[in-house]
């Protein structure tokens, strides 16, 4: 019984996965847009239908709606080039060149922007398959069938949302950081604090690779918030998610240049201790509290109850306010070893004042700030657009060319 209890649970995460909903969504669509189109098209296989389908229905409701017309476009037009050169040329190679320059030149002037290499493949399925310009017809109309049946899933069936997998994309990320920020404060004995000081400064370059994937995760939740029936905060989780990513962004690239000044100082310093025991031990504490803050933080951010955001804001709270005392500490050591030795205080303050721009930018105010000043610009372009739209229907109605005091 645990077994199989295990094996349903299984089964009914896997349902709930938004690649899964994704897969049994395009294999719906394909299989109905297939089943209608053997009733209207006389191809024994119309596989354009099914084609289209999957190329329709895309993974959020947002994206279908914003590419599908210029996917439909890009295979209609070029199901259309195809039926004029199967009425006057037949396939070879001149004709194929042809064909392939002719439909790169109209999937420009048809704008389907990134589809414009669909006009060509679709040009040369249908030249290829047939000749007979009454069957090319037939593509079309499967095409507009695979189209319809994909619009009509999404509509009827709402795509899933990536909210999750960009949630522990975010979360992964912040564990990283957390990691390099823990290892901070350690220095090996000797000469090998230079190679492990320079493979800290790599591990936190490839931090930025991370946050590319990262944000395309992000676009891709996004995207799936947008016209969503399944989501009623769409507006709040996108900002939420966007202006806590922008943060760990900044963090990010602060904590490289901290990287950086530990491995400069650890090639000024090759033979003696980058600092003194009291030193490192303070660098350590307040790493180690900036690290939990990171990962307190990106649980922030990413939590969908309020009850773990209170929780985690107020772990965010308290690990800040004993990295500020921790930082106040050394600051004070810092200062009282670069009164004995100024060799190198230039590279010690920096180090400083990255330590400080982390705290500063994970702090709780900080963040509200931002997210403050998002959902006040958004709401401002929201404004303007109404705007913009409202004068340019009262111009085109014969109303006033300023639209100054009506408007």
């Amino acid at each position: 019984m645990p077994e199989m209890t295990s094996t349903i649970d299984r089964i009914a995460r896997f349902r709930r996965e938004p690649v899964a909903v994704q897969a049994l969504r395009s294999t719906a669509a394909a299989v109905v847009s297939y089943v209608i189109a053997l009733r209207l098209s006389s191809e024994p296989a119309p596989l354009t239908a099914p084609l289209t389908a999957l190329l329709v229905v895309q993974v959020t409701l947002y994206s279908t709606l914003t590419t599908g017309i210029r996917r439909v476009n890009s295979v209609v037009a070029g199901v259309l080039i195809a039926i004029g050169f199967s009425a006057l040329v037949g396939l070879t190679w001149w004709s194929l060149g042809l064909i392939i320059l002719a439909s790169l030149l109209v999937g420009h002037l048809v704008r389907v922007d990134e589809f414009i290499p669909e006009v060509a493949i679709s040009a040369m399925l249908v030249l290829g398959v047939t000749q007979v310009a009454n069957t090319a017809w037939d593509r079309v109309l499967e095409t507009l069938i695979g189209a319809a049946v994909g619009m009509l899933v999404n509509l009827l069936v709402a795509p899933p949302v990536w909210v999750g997998q960009a949630s522990a994309a975010i979360t992964d990320l912040a564990a990283r950081m957390s990691r390099l920020l823990d290892h901070l404060g350690e220095e090996p004995p000797g000469p090998a604090k230079v190679e492990q000081a320079a493979a800290r400064l790599h591990e936190a370059r490839r931090l930025d690779n991370d946050i590319a994937q990262v944000d395309a995760a992000l676009r891709q939740a996004e995207d799936s918030l947008r016209l969503n029936p399944r989501v009623k905060e769409g507006l709040l989780f996108r900002l939420v998610l966007r202006t806590g990513l922008d943060t760990l962004e900044i963090c990010a690239v602060v904590l490289r240049v901290a990287c950086r000044t530990l491995t400069d100082l650890a090639k000024a310093r090759p033979d003696g201790p980058l600092f003194t025991a009291e030193v490192r031990a303070a660098l350590r504490e307040v790493s180690g509290h900036t690290a939990r803050a990171v990962e307190s933080f990106a649980e922030l951010i990413t939590a969908q109850v309020s009850a773990n955001a209170e929780e985690a804001e107020a772990r965010l709270t308290g690990e800040l306010v004993v990295a500020r005392a921790s930082r106040d500490r050394l600051a004070e050591l810092l200062l009282t070893e670069v009164e004995e030795d100024p060799a190198q205080w230039q590279l010690q303050g920096a180090l400083l004042a990255e330590i400080d721009r982390v705290i500063d930018e994970l702090g709780v105010d900080k963040r509200s700030q931002r997210l403050l000043e998002e959902l006040d610009r958004q709401t401002r372009s929201r404004r303007g657009g109404r705007f913009a739209s409202r004068l340019r229907r009262r111009r085109a109605n014969g109303g006033g060319g300023s639209g100054g005091a009506g408007a």
